[in-house]
């Protein structure tokens, strides 16, 4: 699944193309995706006019002037720029047309990602009110790490990727994080001090940024707006690296199921 890095890579990627566009044309070709796609977005968007696009963890937001177009790329979702004449290929779901010939392609394999409507703010709609904050936000630090963490008996890792206490910070990049900060993934939340979740708020947030920066990881099925790929994955310290050396002391990479995910650590430089 996409994690943060590579959403907001495509956000980045998409918004230029579609920023104060007018929608020309909405084609829906399948609309069993995750939750049924609203039948009356090909006459709702037409004549309107793209604002911008916005991200909040995991999900894309198209800003019109009347409203939000939600976007999750589930499993295996991507979304392309390309001229809107170009042939739909199996699994191109939807096209969102423009006023200058080119269009927003949505594909999807798996059919596990979806496209949903919403005319109320956001911050209000039931996939995104019970959010915590953005990583990559001023409201993110170690003192907020802190307060939440106490009392909670809760692994490490599985803490830091609970979307109630921070949105978006999914299995690659928590292993990765927690690897920078030092820290156990099976460390119990509530006995972690006050000085290591600022290093580990601040090693979440250089993670993502270098990801963001080196477009996203190279996932199997994802791919940044153009068709090509990203290119994290190569910097990976920890993430699917079990038996091989640790880059900090040699020793090997282990191994472990946490909250029904593959975690990977070391067992010398985390504690």
């Amino acid at each position: 699944m996409p994690e943060l890095p590579e959403v907001e890579t495509v956000r980045r990627g998409i918004e230029p193309y579609l920023k104060f566009r007018v929608v020309s044309t909405v084609r829906i070709r399948e609309f069993r995706l995750r939750w049924p796609v609203p039948r009356r977005l090909s006459t709702q968007l037409p004549g309107h006019r793209i604002e911008g696009v916005k991200r909040r963890a995991k999900y894309l937001l198209l800003a019109l002037n009347h409203g939000h177009l939600l976007i999750h790329l589930g499993m295996s979702g991507s979304l392309r720029i390309l001229p809107a004449a170009c042939p739909p290929q199996k699994h191109d779901h939807m096209d969102i047309e423009l006023d200058n010939g080119i269009c927003l392609r949505f594909r999807d394999p798996r059919r596990f990602g979806s496209v949903l409507w919403m005319t109320r703010p956001p911050e209000h709609h039931r996939l995104l009110r019970s959010l915590g904050p953005e990583p990559l936000s001023d409201a993110f630090n170690g003192p907020y790490l802190y307060q939440q963490s106490r009392g909670r008996r809760v692994f490490a890792k599985s803490f830091v990727m609970d979307s109630k206490v921070v949105a978006g910070v999914g299995n690659i990049y928590a292993n990765e994080a927690l690897y920078r900060a030092g820290i156990h993934p099976a460390r119990r939340a509530g006995r972690i001090g006050a000085r290591r979740y600022d290093e580990l708020a601040a090693a979440i947030r250089e993670t993502l940024n270098d990801a963001i920066e080196r477009g996203g990881s190279t996932l199997r099925d994802f791919f940044r707006e153009d068709g090509t790929p990203g290119y994290f994955v190569s910097r990976l310290n920890v993430y699917d690296r079990a038996g091989k050396p640790c880059a900090g002391c040699g020793q090997s990479i282990r191994r472990r199921i946490i909250g029904q995910r593959a975690s990977y650590y070391c067992v010398k430089c985390q504690r």
